[in-house]
Order: C-alpha cells, then sequence, then structure tokens
C-alpha cells in the first residue's frame, strides 16, 4: 500500500476534546505529523465532516516551552472501521497559523526523539 502523508506520523498516546455541529466528543491521538492526526474513537465521523480539535503536549514532550493547548480546526479525511487496525478517523489540520505550524512541528520533534531515544 502506497503511503501518500507529506511527513511521517509517530505513535503516541494525547487526550483531545473535539467538537462538531454542537456535539462535544473525546477520544485518543495515537498518532501525530506537523499535518494531522490518527483519533482513536468507536464512533468515527464521516469523511469531510470538520471539528474543532482542542489538546495539550503532555509535559515530557515538553522542554521549557509552553504547554498552551492547541485548538485547531481539522477535517475527517479517512476512517477506519476497524476492520484494519484501530477504529478511527484520520484528521488534518486546516487553517493552521505559521506560530500553530511551528508548535506543532516541535512537537512531533519530541515525540520523535524521545521514541527513537527508547529504541536505543
Amino acid at each position: 500500500m502506497h503511503d501518500r502523508r507529506a511527513s511521517p506520523r509517530w505513535t503516541t498516546k494525547i487526550d483531545v476534546d473535539y467538537r462538531t455541529e454542537g456535539t462535544f466528543l473525546f477520544a485518543s491521538i495515537t498518532d501525530i505529523s506537523a499535518f494531522g492526526i490518527f483519533l482513536c474513537t468507536s464512533d468515527p465521523l464521516p469523511q469531510g465532516s470538520r471539528l474543532q480539535l482542542r489538546f495539550a503536549p503532555p509535559q515530557r514532550f515538553l522542554g521549557d516551552g509552553e504547554a498552551d493547548a492547541f485548538e485547531l480546526e481539522g477535517e475527517v479525511v479517512w476512517i477506519n472501521d476497524g476492520s484494519e487496525g484501530a477504529c478511527g478517523m484520520g484528521v488534518r489540520f486546516l487553517g493552521v497559523t505559521a506560530a500553530e505550524q511551528r508548535r506543532l512541528l516541535d512537537l512531533v520533534r519530541a515525540i520523535a526523539y524521545l521514541d527513537e531515544a527508547a529504541a536505543n
């Protein structure tokens, strides 16, 4: 299977609150890149759904940096019903500012670094 992602995703576990059409939901981010996430949920939204995401990086991924939560818009680009891996949905970030993009890159780099350090 060909991977069309523009950047690699890294395995993680970050709690996330998300909202769509007035409904508030909770899930876990199980992998992340600077451009999107996979939300592990037993009730994925349909492809094309827009959602508001809010998640805070765990302290272990932060140096002396800010611990402010990310508040981003996203769009469901694919879903997995659980027949092949974890049930959930792939979400790409929309309308990310340059500052948010830098923070996301810093978070992803920290996750990648800790993941590689644990493997060695």
